[in-house]
């Protein structure tokens, strides 16, 4: 019998990271021994950490207009202030364009990284010299879903794994050609991930084993590539352009 199985788990023993850390070096005292075809995923918050991405800012809605390129929907919220959800610099949509005031200094505001698909390529890069083993490599963010309550993470950032498995034009179970289905791999694997690393959990590294028929040789096309933008995106008006 063939059994489909996937582990995932999340490493204890990280510590602080801060700007210039070689994140690869802690990410491999972390999670030990890496296997090829393992697909370590890595929160962007340590990732903009190591990479200087904290930025004085007493002001986060400041900030957040700074990175914003586009507004899609504005909401007063009960308790007082504004949720935003506005397009970023990456094209990611989301409430406040990724700025992050938690977990960092007063004063001070975490912005994504500048090229998560760049960062993850050079993560990648260094934990294959580190541990030997092919690995593949995403940077997650927590996003809200349209239409549907709570938070999930997605990969913003990847390198050397499939983002999306293409079955269009596959057969189903019954023979028949498959039209539509093209599977989230990287947001799947994302969202596993953030299962064991939690919110408040100080582990924000997980490594996923079995997907290794996901894992590619090269850095591949990267999370940018999944974005819908211009005509592809059905929902580009939103409520405040409406």
């Amino acid at each position: 019998m063939t059994v489909a199985e996937v582990r995932c788990w999340a490493p204890d023993g990280m510590p602080e990271v801060a700007a210039g850390d070689d994140l690869a070096a802690l990410v491999i005292a972390a999670a030990g021994a890496l296997e090829a075809g393992d697909v370590v995923v890595v929160s962007s918050k340590v990732v903009s950490k190591a990479e200087g991405r904290q930025v004085v800012a007493e002001d986060r809605e400041q900030a957040i207009t700074d990175e914003t390129v586009r507004v899609v929907a504005v909401r007063e919220q009960p308790g007082g202030g504004l949720t935003r959800i506005v397009e970023n610099r990456l094209g990611i949509v989301g409430a406040a364009a990724g700025v992050d005031a938690s977990n960092v200094a007063p004063g001070t505001v975490l912005l994504l990284p500048v090229d998560p698909d760049a960062s993850a390529a050079r993560l990648r890069t260094a934990l294959i010299a580190a541990s030997g083993v092919p690995v593949g490599v995403l940077v997650t963010d927590t996003l809200g879903r349209p239409w549907r309550r709570g938070q999930t993470d997605i990969a913003i950032g990847a390198a050397g794994i499939a983002v999306v498995d293409d079955l269009r034009g596959e057969p189903d179970a019954n023979g028949r050609p498959m039209g539509v289905t093209v599977v989230a791999v990287a947001d799947e694997i994302a969202s596993l991930a953030d299962l064991v690393k939690g919110k408040a959990t100080n582990r924000p590294v997980a490594v996923v084993r079995g997907m290794d028929h996901y894992v590619l040789d090269a850095d591949g096309p990267g999370a940018r590539s999944v974005v819908r933008l211009g005509n592809e995106d059905m929902f580009r008006q939103g409520s405040s352009e409406a």
